[in-house]
């Protein structure tokens, strides 16, 4: 059973991430909830000495592993049957170059527009850096799709790691209404319907609690896809 280290599930994007993983690929996992509470998170995950954020896992033979790509890239290691990774080599390397862009690029996006999964908004007035990251994350997408021959709902046909680091701006996009072309909305709806999303959402909202610091002055909208079944 791997121990997996998560924030606040309303509002940390990157445990999203992790969890997503577990989830979608049905890998062992006992969560262990870290309050993201400055100068208190190393104390909260004592066991492992040299982490100082989430998401962070400790495997079932003790291998400590912080960050999202790292776990990743864990996990495709240890269970390659999962299929986390396109099987086809130009796919997977495409895949992996969609990964390490989200994981260090869309500053403008995540910035301005904070992951909240209590709020949603009509309008939210993205500035063009914002409108500049919506572009490029168009043009990523449709060069995933592109490759994989537009085969299935996900980037690359089956839900793969590239989904799981994508999902929390798919989510902004949501939840900001910022916009976007007919082939990128629906590939944002895919993960709203998703019912391992709507999983988490469901405990964000039942155990969070919404922080003041997370709210923006916009008009605000319904949840997306509320009550969807």
């Amino acid at each position: 059973m791997y121990q997996v280290y998560l924030g606040d599930y309303a509002y940390s994007s990157w445990s999203l991430r992790a969890w997503l993983l577990f989830r979608h690929f049905d890998l062992p996992m006992q969560v262990r909830p870290v309050e993201l509470i400055p100068g208190t998170v190393a104390d909260q995950m004592a066991d492992m000495p040299l982490a100082r954020f989430v998401p962070s896992m400790i495997a079932p033979d003790g291998t400590q592993v912080s960050d999202s790509v790292a776990i990743a890239e864990e996990l495709a290691s240890r269970h390659p049957e999962a299929g986390l990774w396109p099987e086809d080599p130009k796919l997977r390397g495409l895949a992996r170059t969609l990964v390490a862009e989200m994981h260090v690029g869309f500053g403008a996006l995540r910035n301005e527009c904070a992951m909240n999964l209590f709020q949603a908004y009509d309008w939210s007035a993205p500035s063009k850096g914002v409108l500049a990251d919506v572009q490029r994350l168009e043009l990523l997408w449709a060069a995933a799709r592109e490759a994989s021959g537009g085969q299935g709902a996900w980037l690359f046909g089956r839900y793969s790691i590239a989904d799981a680091f994508y999902a929390p701006v798919a989510l902004r996009i949501a939840g900001y209404n910022l916009p976007v072309s007919e082939a990128a909305k629906a590939y944002v709806n895919t993960h709203l319907a998703d019912g391992h999303f709507q999983a988490w959402r469901d405990e964000a909202l039942a155990k969070g609690v919404q922080k003041e610091d997370y709210l923006y002055d916009y008009p605000k909208a319904d949840w997306p896809f509320d009550g969807l079944v």
